[in-house]
């Protein structure tokens, strides 16, 4: 008898399917940055919260006007777990202190990429999020069992060159799917 072996999901979305109940991850579109044996872990990349960067540049340096622009620079709920910090996705043109290098894509933690950013030298593109999506082993694999989510092909243009609330029915239509054709009742026929 041959057992496949798991098929990971990093470096795709994930798609919050419309019955999702957690609010958490109610109508989300989610990054995955890692996958594997021990869990995972996403960033959801389409709730802009009321914050911006000039916000997040004023904690960090209450005694400096942040730059005007920073003020248009939306910052994400990445997830509900450690929500105090800050997670950058970011195209790969720039490294940083606190720097992982994905699939054509990269992903700083420490507070200078924010700071280049702010200053107009920082990656290409870019994603702030507060906070992260963290799954223990096998529980991704349940949910997507139980058709909690859907998986597709990361795309670099839903992710910057989109509109955050176009984010998740683009990718459902990078699948062939409408989203607003299922009803949160499916599957309770």
């Amino acid at each position: 008898m041959k057992t496949l072996a798991p098929s990971y999901l990093k470096h795709q979305f994930l798609i919050a399917m419309p019955h999702m109940a957690d609010p958490n991850f109610a109508q989300t579109l989610t990054y995955i940055v890692e996958h594997n044996a021990n869990g995972a872990m996403g960033l959801v990349v389409n709730r802009p919260q009321e914050l911006n960067l000039g916000d997040i540049l004023e904690q960090l340096r209450p005694d400096q006007e942040p730059p005007a622009s920073t003020l248009h620079i939306p910052i994400y709920q990445g997830g509900p777990v450690q929500t105090d910090r800050g997670f950058v996705l970011h195209s790969n043109d720039c490294s940083y202190q606190a720097t992982v290098e994905l699939e054509g894509l990269s992903l700083s933690t420490s507070q200078d990429v924010l700071f280049a950013i702010a200053a107009g030298t920082g990656p290409r593109q870019s994603l702030i999020t507060l906070g992260y999506a963290g799954w223990e082993a096998g529980q991704l694999e349940a949910e997507l069992a139980d058709n909690a989510w859907l998986n597709c092909p990361f795309d670099a243009d839903i992710l910057f060159a989109m509109a955050s609330e176009m984010r998740l029915a683009q990718a459902a239509k990078s699948l062939g799917i409408n989203l607003s054709l299922l009803t949160s009742q499916a599957g309770h026929a």
